[in-house]
């Protein structure tokens, strides 16, 4: 499940990018209007969080951009501003919540979780590969409609294998999206991952590509 951030304060970006990531999130960021619509019309996403003070084309400019495309992607717009005139436009122009600077991160999971279940059925949230199922809005793995518990990092593996069921995914790549870098402890720590996820699942469920990679049928 991918996630749009579009905060130009490259600080903040850089920690809620850290925190969506830790949270099991796939996600990407912008830091202007102009970068982040370009981004949204190439890329598919389940939600956006918006920030409205941007440079070179400004938030209410992206949202309604948005909108004119897609009624239905849920939006989350952060602001400092706190006026409730502010809060109104929003909405009227198309946000699903907006949460004030500064913020809790527990609050912000919390309100992105709420928008997911409001946005989806369950049925486009579940994904069924023979006995497994995933449910990528609660992040949940079942085998035999019996709940597995996972780590994030576990779980960020078998999300990342099942939404590209059928394609051979190098080492590189889960390391540079799951663990955000490709240096030797995260290589070692992938292996370890990787290793007690397939305890916990049908055997050979991953299957594996001498010196190309993993994935599943």
């Amino acid at each position: 499940m991918k996630i749009l951030l579009i905060e130009d304060d490259l600080s903040l970006q850089k920690g809620i990018f850290k925190g969506l990531n830790k949270l099991g999130y796939e996600a990407d960021a912008a830091s202007n209007g102009e970068e982040a619509l370009a981004l949204f019309f190439t890329n598919i996403y389940a939600l956006v969080v918006l920030d409205l003070n941007l440079p070179i084309l400004q938030g209410m400019d992206v949202l309604k951009a948005i909108r004119t495309e897609n009624k239905e992607i849920p939006v989350l717009i952060l602001s400092a501003r706190h006026e409730v005139e502010y809060k109104i436009e929003g909405f009227d122009k198309g946000a699903n919540d907006y949460l004030t600077k500064p913020f809790h991160f527990a609050e912000f999971d919390a309100r992105i979780r709420a928008l997911l279940r409001r946005n989806f059925k369950i049925g486009d949230t579940v994904l069924s590969i023979g006995d497994v199922k995933i449910d990528t809005a609660i992040k949940r793995l079942f085998v035999h409609n019996k709940e597995i518990e996972l780590t994030k990092k576990e779980y960020r593996i078998i999300e990342y294998l099942c939404l590209r069921q059928g394609k051979t995914i190098p080492i590189s790549e889960f390391v540079e999206n799951i663990w955000g870098n490709d240096t030797e402890d995260a290589l070692a720590s992938f292996k370890v991952h990787l290793c007690n996820l397939r305890k916990k699942i049908p055997k050979n469920f991953i299957k594996n590509v001498r010196g190309q990679g993993y994935y599943v049928e």
